[in-house]
């Protein structure tokens, strides 16, 4: 008997097989946007946790402030870092590769007749360690540089492009401000950041001179740390702020002036709110599988319409009320099912041709392909199943009367 009904299906089907084709078209645009939407969210995610990842797991960043719930803030009150702590925590803390200040701020370049904004970094060489940083061309910094604070700075390629264009910029003098600053080497491209910021527009100095002759204070404004092994983050976590609690006097049951965060939190965080969007994204693209499926009930009352003499022939010659009911609801079925595989060809194809533009991992996520799939069915069985009751009940002798 389902056989039969699903034969009878494809046969009407094909009767009307151009409103066959606008009826399932909800469903096949509510399936691809789910799952164009879900492979595009995917490859975002992926995208983000492998360029959090070059950065390097085993690296923590200390601030000042307190870390609050939505990010963290800016305290004002809190009294900054400076050098010192940093000689401390590569002093006293075990299982450390490097400890470099970071302090950044906006200045504006200058050579011969180009001036470019960019942001400098005022650090020291352990800085390049921590970044995973190697030079394309000239030197780092030496020992007098550092400790005297000497007029010296190193270039990302776009400073290089922007203010030199093809000339080599090692040896050459650019402005900073108000005064001249020795280029001594070219840092190699790093490209855009997890967040789409141009890595490669950045100048670094020794931390004395931005000191000095930038910030006009000894302020440092946060601590970047490489422990040695991932396995050591934790325990290095724990060393370091009971440093700095002591180093800060920070007294039991006051709340630190300090935080510290490593890239697994971020990791994490990035992660879960990428996948969040993604979901919402796709909760959203669901709803044309409801506009879909009262496309295919409105269809099949017509149907029902247009076939109530024939729905009253089977019924008068013996058919059950099941038999009809099963006839108009594998109809509805098999348009669901069959605009959720259309949608699941089209939605593969949408989302490969949208990671493939923005250049992200093409993943196919086979769970939302499945539940699309099984949705769209379920949405047949629903939106079919009242113009398939309303055929079994019609009575017989006023089906025949039909015109």
């Amino acid at each position: 008997m389902l056989l039969k009904a699903f034969l009878i299906a494809i046969k009407e089907i094909r009767r009307n097989i151009l409103r066959s084709i606008l009826t399932v078209l909800g469903i096949v645009i509510g399936v691809a946007s789910v799952i164009g939407m879900v492979m595009l969210g995917d490859g975002t995610t992926a995208s983000v946790k492998a360029n959090i990842e070059k950065l390097g797991t085993n690296m923590l960043i200390l601030r000042v402030g307190q870390e609050r719930r939505g990010g963290p803030r800016t305290d004002n009150s809190a009294k900054p870092f400076k050098l010192t702590d940093v000689a401390a925590i590569k002093n006293q803390i075990d299982n450390l590769k490097a400890v470099a200040p970071d302090n950044s701020t906006g200045v504006n370049l200058i050579y011969l007749n180009k001036s470019y904004t960019s942001s400098v970094v005022g650090t020291n060489n352990d800085y390049f360690v921590i970044k995973d940083w190697k030079l394309k061309d000239g030197r780092y910094f030496d020992d007098s540089e550092l400790n005297s604070g000497k007029s010296s700075c190193i270039l990302g390629t776009t400073i290089v492009k922007q203010l030199f264009g093809d000339e080599n910029p090692v040896g050459a003098k650019i402005r900073l401000k108000s005064f001249s600053c020795n280029v001594i080497g070219v840092l190699e491209s790093k490209g855009a950041s997890t967040f789409g910021q141009d890595q490669d527009e950045i100048v670094v100095v020794p931390i004395r001179m931005l000191q000095r002759k930038i910030q006009g204070n000894k302020d440092v404004k946060s601590i970047v740390i490489s422990v040695n092994s991932n396995k050591n983050i934790k325990r290095a976590k724990e060393d370091i702020k009971l440093l700095m609690q002591n180093r800060r006097a920070i007294k039991v049951g006051e709340s630190d002036n300090f935080y510290i965060r490593d890239m697994e939190d971020l990791l994490s965080s990035m992660t879960s709110t990428t996948k969040m969007l993604t979901y919402l994204l796709g909760s959203i693209a669901a709803i044309s599988l409801l506009v879909g499926g009262i496309g295919i009930m409105n269809i099949m009352l017509v149907s029902v319409t247009e076939r109530t003499k024939e729905i009253g022939i089977r019924l008068a010659i013996g058919a059950m009320e099941s038999e009809v009911l099963l006839q108009f609801l594998v109809e509805a079925i098999v348009l669901s099912t069959l605009g959720g595989i259309i949608g699941i060809i089209l939605g593969i194809s949408i989302g490969y041709l949208g990671v493939s533009s923005f250049d992200l991992p093409f993943i196919i996520n086979e769970k939302i392909i499945l539940i699309a799939f099984l949705f769209s069915t379920l949405i047949g069985v629903v939106f079919g199943y009242f113009p398939a009751r309303k055929a079994a009940r019609l009575n017989p002798i006023d089906a025949l009367r039909y015109e």
